[in-house]
């Protein structure tokens, strides 16, 4: 292997590695993050472009492509919802996703505002713990 393409591999490496470990995320297991989910209000147009509804079952990731579909599990009452990503954020530290009002109510955070969670991407499953 030459020396450019070894470079060029390692580099590939970091960004992935520094990718899967951004601020205020804990990885659970291949293909899930662990963290803090919130819920937002936003009125107006999405980062993808589209008009928000609050009534629809979307979110803010920071990282992943619009249209990914996310499973989103509450880890203190189980309950869970599948949510497509359509926005980016949060811009809170410590928080993984930001959840439309309706995938909040569904999984029970609406009131206290933050539930700790775990994200589970395209066909995922939820089994293995969260770091505490």
């Amino acid at each position: 292997m030459s020396s450019k393409l070894r470079l060029a591999a390692i580099a590939a490496a970091f960004v992935a590695a520094t990718a899967a470990y951004s601020v205020g995320t804990k990885p659970a297991e291949a293909g899930s993050q662990c963290g803090r989910a919130s819920w937002y209000k936003l009125g107006g147009k999405t980062a993808s472009g589209e008009r928000n509804n609050p009534s629809a079952l979307t979110a803010a990731h920071r990282s992943l492509p619009f249209g990914t579909r996310v499973k989103v599990e509450n880890l203190k009452n189980g309950k869970f919802v599948v949510v497509r990503i359509n926005d980016r954020g949060p811009f809170t530290g410590g928080r993984v996703i930001d959840l439309s009002r309706a995938a909040a109510q569904q999984i029970g955070m609406l009131s206290s505002g933050t539930a700790k969670v775990r994200l589970v991407v395209d066909g995922g499953n939820l089994r293995g713990a969260c770091p505490a």
